[in-house]
């Protein structure tokens, strides 16, 4: 019997669920970037970035190629750098109606009413 389509949707988006991985993902969105050039954006320590570069190239979101002692990374797909901006596009929308029934709440209750 082959897993549900929903199974690995769910995984895939789990493999997406950490801060570090979102942040390497849209630096590989600008473009190919060494480890070294990671870190400080990063802001984690390096056995950290590696053990979160590892997850990303077993998901095959991400892959590397080494020149010298360099590691460079990459995205597998164009796709990958979509789905961070629709996922972006999204998190607008809903922190913009968040932000909206904040300031209803904020207003009711300065003017002493019940929030609605």
């Amino acid at each position: 019997m082959s897993t549900p389509l929903y199974q690995l949707k769910a995984e895939f988006f789990k493999t997406l669920g950490h801060p570090a991985r979102i942040r390497v993902l849209e630096l590989l969105s600008e473009r190919e970037h060494a480890v070294a050039e990671m870190l400080p954006e990063v802001g984690i320590e390096p056995a950290h970035l590696s053990q979160q570069l590892a997850v990303l190239r077993r998901a095959n979101l991400v892959k590397n190629r080494k020149e010298g002692s360099t590691v460079y990374y990459s995205l597998t797909s164009p796709d990958v750098a979509e789905l961070l901006r629709v996922a972006r596009t999204i998190l607008s929308g809903v922190l913009a109606g968040q932000a909206e029934l904040l300031a209803d709440l904020q207003a009711a209750q300065s003017e002493g009413k019940p929030p609605s």
